[in-house]
């Protein structure tokens, strides 16, 4: 089971990094959208490196608990903020994928970082 929580790992990471990249090469789109709703701009290139980096730290499994916290809490925000028209068939989809990003991120704040993990190796390093 442990390479199962890897891939989900790798599988809920993925959305973010991929995001990431798409708005590295576009981001006059990205910054027009956050403005579109009150976001300064200026925080367009850190939500981008954190979308990159903080979700590579989740697949590699280092501080499961605190990075999947903190990206429960990035996508929570990003939703009450982006998706809450839910008169757009749009935004509700977005809501509700963004709902079921936070339901695997709490099972992964919910559960020990298993074999596959850094966390895992850190803490088996300690019992010897």
């Amino acid at each position: 089971m442990h390479v199962v929580e890897v891939f989900g790992r790798i599988f809920i990471s993925s959305l973010f990094v991929i995001e990431a990249v798409r708005k590295f090469f576009s981001p006059d789109e990205g910054m027009m959208y956050m403005s579109q709703y009150g976001v300064p701009e200026v925080l367009f290139y850190p939500s981008l490196v954190f979308e990159f980096i903080v979700p590579l730290v989740l697949i590699a499994g280092f501080k499961t608990r605190i990075v999947a916290s903190i990206l429960f809490l990035f996508v929570l925000t990003v939703t009450l903020i982006f998706h809450t028209d839910f008169s757009n068939s749009m935004q509700l989809i977005s809501f509700l994928k963004n709902t079921a990003i936070m339901g695997g991120l709490l099972i992964i704040i919910s559960n020990k970082p298993q074999m596959c993990s850094i966390d895992y190796y850190l803490e088996s390093k300690k019992g010897n």
